[in-house]
C-alpha cells in the first residue's frame, strides 16, 4: 500500500506496524465489506487529516488487528516468562519464511510500554498454523494464559491504568471492570514490589521471631517505606466493579489468578455505586471510603473496534453514542465525587466519537465546577506512545444523519419545525460549549486521541483528570426550552427519580429531573450492552464529604435496614433467574482470631505470631469453617464487615488459604493450604512444615508424576529430599524451591503444597499449573503420569495401595486444585476413577461448595 516502515509517523509501526512497501498485507479480508457510508462521511468531516493520512486511517481500520499480549504478575516473574519469549522461541520464528516468500515477523515489544513487559505481532494465523515454531510459540502462549502469566490484551486497553499511576498503598476502584485486563493491571501496581518488601521485614525480625528466612537477592534495595503499613505487605486494595452479575463473574475467574487478598469483586451501576462504610472511632460520625484511584473505561458505542468486530461496519448507526452521553457523564461525574482530593480519575473509551469523549468531559467538569476538577497534561507519559490531542470544536451527527456543528444550530431548526421537537437524542451537553462568563475554557487538549493508522492498534480516547477539593455537583438539566416559549418547561417523571429507601448508600441526595422532551429510543449500541442501561438522571452529591451529620445518620440509618436473606439453593444466578430474584451470593463472615480451627491451624503450621489471625473468613450464613477459608487484607475485611446488610452487592473477596482435607490421623491438621494461598503464608510458616528443594529434576519428577512413592526406600529416589519427607510429619508441607541460579531456566524462587500420606507425596497443584511448569522450566511437554492408577492395574500382589493413599486420589479429585484427574492417555481402571476425573475436571462454585458442605 506504499506506507513507510518504521516506528512513528504516517503508515506504519515498530513490530506491530503494517508491512509497509513488503508486499501483500495478509491481514486484509476482503471476504468482509468494510465501508459505510455515514460511518465514512461522519469521520472525514469530523478529524482534520491530509488527504494522505486520511488514506491511511481507513485502510488500517479495515485491517486486522495485530495480537497481542502482555506478561503479568510481579515484575520479577514476568521478566522470567518473558526471557523463555526471547530466548527460546523469537530465534526460531525469526529463520522462518512464510508462504509467499517475505520473512515472518516475530513478536516486538510495544515500544512504550515498561520493562518491554507488552508485545504484538502481525504475522497472520494460517501462517501460524502452518510452522512447528510459531506452533510451539502458540502452545507457549496458551499454556501461559491459562496459569495466568500471560494476558491477551489489545494494545491501546493497556494505556488507561498506566496513566492512572497507581502506586502502592493506594486504594483504586475500576467502575466499569469486566472482563478485567485493566483491573489486573491495577492489581499488579498495588502489589509492586511486595515480595521484596515481606522478604525484607522477614529478615529484619528473624532473630525476634527466632526463624531463618532464606536468602533474597537484592534485599539492600528494597524501600520498606513504600507501602511499610504492614510488615511489607500491600496495604492498598482494588475494587473491580461491574453492573452484570455474569460478567463480575468473569473478573473473579480473570484476578483470581492473581491471588490477592486485596481485592474485592462488586456488582453495581456504576452512575449508583454505594458509599461504602469504614470502621469509625466515633459512633457518632459515619465514616466513608474515598478512593486515591478511579478508572471509567466506560460503556460505549466501541467504532474504534472496527478492526476486530468487524459486524460494526454493517451495524454502525450514530444513535448508539447518542443513546449513552447521558449514562457517561453520570459515571464520570459519580466518581469525581467517591474521589479523594489530590487523586485522580482516568476517563476512556474505545470510541472515536466526541459525544462520548470531549463533550462527557466538558459537561462532568461543568457539573462538579472548574475551581474542584482539572484536566491534567499526560503529553509527557508514555514516550513513544502516538497521540493526537483532543478536539476543541466537533460536529455531532444524529440519528437521521444530519451533521450538526453546534446547539444554537439545532436551535434555529427546531424553531423554523410546527412539532419543535428536537433531532433525536440530541442534548446541549454533546456539543462544543462556549465557556461560561467569568469561568475558564476546558482545556480539552490535553485529551489523548489514538488512531488506528498512527501505530496499527484499535481506537480509543484517554484523559485523566484532577480532584483538587471536595464539592457538591451541579443537578442534571437534560430538559430543553422550545424556542418562542415563555419558560422552560420541565417534566419529571416519578418512575424515572430514584427512592432513597432502595438505594440510601448510593443516592444520599436524590432529587428529580429533567427529562429531554424528545423520548429516547431503543437502540442497541454496538459494545457492551450490558452496561448501556442507562441510570435514571440523578444528582449523587458526596454525602460522606459535605453533608451535615444529621443528613449522614439518616443515610447510613436507611442502608442498615438489611433486605430479607434469600436462602442459598446452590445454584446462585440460574436459580435465582428462574425464580425472578437477584442472584444470591452467600455472606462474607469473619473468624475471631482465637476461633479453635484457626488456632489448630496456625499452631500446625507454625505460623509466626507476626502473621495476622484476625483476617480469616468464610462465605457461609453459619459463619463456621465448613469446607475453604479465606483471608483479605485489614482493609478487604473492614469494607466487608462494615457494609453486611447494607444494600451492598459484594461478590468475591479474599484468597482462599486453607482447604478441608481428609487427614490419615487425628494428628495431622484436616486444613491444607491452597495453592493460591501459599505465596502469602509460606514465608511465616515454621521450619518444622518445611521441605527445601534445589535439584532442577528432582522438581521435575514432582512435576509429571503424581504421587511418586516414598515407602519401601522408594524415598531415596527423591534425591535431596528424600531423607527429609521420610521423617517429616504426615500433612500439608511447604515446597520451598531455592534454586542456586546457575541455570537461567531454573532460577525463580517458589513455594508450593507437597501432600505426605503414609506412602506417597502429591504436589498440590492443578493440572495446568503443572504442565505450565514443566514447559516453562523444563520445555517438556510429556503427559502427566498417575502412579497410583498404574499401580492399580497390576496384581494384587505387585500393587500395596494402602487406604489412606486411595482417600488422598479421592480427595484431591473432589477439589478443584489438586486436579489430579489422569491425562488422556492414560487408562483409567475402572468407572469408579472415571468418576473422580470427571468431578475433578467440573469445579463448583464457591457458594456450591459452601452450601453443599454445610
Amino acid at each position: 500500500r506504499g506506507g513507510r516502515k518504521g516506528g512513528e509517523g504516517r503508515g506504519g509501526s515498530q513490530g506491530g506496524g503494517s508491512q509497509g512497501g513488503r508486499g501483500r498485507d495478509n491481514r486484509y479480508r476482503a471476504e468482509i465489506k468494510k465501508f459505510h457510508d455515514k460511518l465514512e462521511r461522519y469521520y472525514n468531516e469530523l478529524i482534520e487529516l491530509s488527504e494522505d493520512e486520511r488514506k491511511e486511517f481507513w485502510e488500517a481500520l479495515r485491517r486486522e488487528l495485530p495480537n497481542s499480549f502482555r506478561f503479568c504478575g510481579s515484575k520479577g516473574h514476568a521478566l522470567t516468562v518473558k526471557r523463555l519469549l526471547e530466548e527460546r522461541y523469537i530465534p526460531e520464528i525469526t529463520q522462518l519464511e512464510n508462504y509467499d516468500g517475505n520473512p515472518v515477523t516475530p513478536p516486538v515489544p510495544v515500544p512504550w510500554y515498561p520493562d518491554n513487559l507488552a508485545w504484538w505481532m502481525t504475522t497472520p494465523k494460517n501462517v501460524v498454523r502452518r510452522y512447528p515454531p510459531f506452533a510451539k510459540f502458540q502452545k507457549f502462549l496458551v499454556s501461559e494464559t491459562s496459569v495466568g502469566n500471560i494476558s491477551r490484551q489489545e494494545v491501546v486497553s493497556m494505556i488507561p491504568p498506566l496513566l492512572l499511576d497507581v502506586r502502592p498503598g493506594h486504594v483504586v476502584l475500576d467502575l466499569c471492570a469486566a472482563p478485567g485486563s485493566k483491573a489486573a493491571q491495577l492489581l499488579e501496581m498495588i502489589h509492586s514490589g511486595e515480595e521484596g518488601r515481606i522478604q525484607k521485614a522477614l529478615h529484619l525480625h528473624a532473630a525476634d521471631d527466632g526463624r531463618d528466612p532464606p536468602e533474597y537477592p537484592g534485599l539492600n534495595d528494597v524501600d520498606m517505606a513504600v507501602d511499610a503499613g504492614d510488615d511489607g505487605r500491600a496495604t492498598g486494595m482494588l475494587i473491580a466493579n461491574d453492573m452484570d452479575y455474569k460478567r463480575s463473574h468473569l473478573l473473579i475467574h480473570q484476578l483470581k489468578r492473581l491471588s490477592s487478598p486485596n481485592m474485592i469483586v462488586t456488582n453495581h451501576d456504576a452512575t449508583l455505586f454505594p458509599s461504602l462504610k469504614l470502621p469509625s472511632d466515633d459512633p457518632k460520625r459515619q465514616n466513608y471510603l474515598k478512593f486515591d484511584r478511579i478508572l471509567a473505561d466506560v460503556p460505549c458505542s466501541g467504532d474504534g473496534t472496527l478492526r476486530k468486530n468487524v459486524n460494526m461496519w454493517k451495524d454502525w448507526i450514530p444513535g448508539n453514542a447518542l443513546g449513552l452521553h447521558q449514562t457517561q457523564v453520570r459515571i464520570l461525574v459519580r466518581a469525581l465525587q467517591m474521589l479523594k482530593p489530590g487523586g485522580r480519575v482516568v476517563y476512556s473509551t474505545c470510541s472515536m466519537n466526541p459525544v462520548e469523549n470531549e463533550s462527557v468531559i466538558a459537561a462532568a467538569v461543568e457539573r462538579c465546577g472548574h475551581e474542584n476538577v482539572e484536566l491534567l497534561d499526560c503529553s509527557n507519559e508514555l514516550p513513544g506512545l502516538a497521540r493526537k490531542p483532543g478536539l476543541k470544536t466537533w460536529k455531532v451527527m444524529d440519528k437521521a444523519g444530519r451533521i450538526w456543528n453546534s446547539w444554537k444550530e439545532v436551535e434555529s431548526w427546531v424553531a423554523e419545525q410546527k412539532d419543535k421537537v428536537i433531532p433525536g437524542k440530541l442534548v446541549p451537553t454533546m456539543f462544543a460549549q462556549p465557556p461560561a462568563e467569568g469561568a475558564p475554557e476546558v482545556p480539552l487538549e490535553r485529551c489523548l486521541r489514538v488512531y488506528a493508522h498512527q501505530q496499527d492498534t484499535g481506537g480509543f480516547f484517554i484523559v485523566a483528570l484532577h480532584k483538587k477539593k471536595e464539592f457538591k455537583a451541579k443537578p442534571e438539566n437534560w430538559g430543553y426550552t422550545r424556542p418562542g416559549a415563555e419558560e422552560q418547561k420541565v417534566e419529571t417523571s416519578a418512575e424515572n427519580t430514584p427512592k432513597a429507601e432502595e438505594e440510601p448508600s448510593s443516592v444520599p441526595e436524590a432529587v428529580a429531573t429533567a427529562r429531554t422532551l424528545e423520548a429516547e429510543d431503543q437502540e442497541t449500541p454496538a459494545k457492551r450492552l450490558h452496561t448501556e442501561t442507562a441510570a435514571p438522571p440523578t444528582t449523587t452529591t458526596n454525602g460522606d464529604a459535605v453533608a451535615t451529620e444529621d443528613d449522614q445518620k439518616k443515610t447510613a440509618d436507611a442502608a442498615d435496614q438489611a433486605k430479607p436473606q434469600t436462602a442459598s439453593d446452590g445454584y446462585g444466578d440460574k436459580a435465582a433467574k428462574k425464580l425472578n430474584k437477584e442472584p444470591f451470593e452467600e455472606p462474607f463472615k469473619y473468624l475471631a482470631a482465637d476461633h479453635e480451627v484457626i488456632k489448630n491451624v496456625l499452631e500446625f503450621y507454625q505460623v509466626s505470631p507476626r502473621f495476622p489471625a484476625d483476617r480469616f473468613m468464610v462465605r457461609n450464613a453459619k459463619g463456621e469453617p465448613s469446607k475453604a477459608v479465606y483471608y483479605t487484607s485489614a482493609l478487604v475485611r473492614d469494607v466487608l464487615s462494615s457494609n453486611e446488610g447494607r444494600s451492598c452487592k459484594f461478590v468475591h473477596g479474599g484468597v482462599k488459604m486453607f482447604m478441608k482435607q481428609d487427614a490419615p490421623s487425628a494428628e495431622v491438621c484436616r486444613w491444607r493450604i491452597q495453592s493460591e494461598g501459599m505465596p502469602i503464608l509460606q514465608g511465616y510458616v515454621g521450619k518444622e512444615r518445611i521441605v527445601v528443594l534445589r535439584n532442577k529434576q528432582t522438581l521435575h519428577r514432582l512435576l509429571i508424576e503424581m504421587f511418586p512413592r516414598i515407602n519401601n526406600e522408594e524415598w531415596k529416589k527423591l534425591d535431596e529430599i528424600g531423607e527429609r519427607v521420610r521423617e517429616i510429619g504426615l500433612g500439608c508441607l511447604v515446597l520451598r524451591i531455592e534454586p542456586d541460579g546457575t541455570d537461567p531456566d531454573f532460577s525463580e524462587r517458589m513455594a508450593l503444597p507437597l501432600w505426605k500420606s503414609f506412602h506417597s507425596l502429591n504436589l498440590m497443584l492443578p493440572k495446568e499449573d503443572r504442565s505450565a511448569m514443566l514447559l516453562r522450566i523444563y520445555n517438556d511437554t510429556t503427559p502427566l503420569v498417575n502412579t497410583m492408577l498404574k499401580d492399580q492395574k497390576k496384581p494384587a500382589a505387585d500393587a500395596e495401595i494402602d487406604t489412606q493413599d486411595e482417600e488422598a486420589i479421592a480427595d484431591a479429585a473432589s477439589v478443584g486444585d489438586a486436579a489430579v484427574e489422569a491425562p488422556a492417555d492414560v487408562e483409567m481402571g475402572d468407572a469408579s476413577n472415571a468418576d473422580e476425573t470427571a468431578a475433578a475436571a467440573e469445579p463448583t462454585e464457591e457458594a456450591q461448595e459452601e452450601a453443599t458442605a454445610a
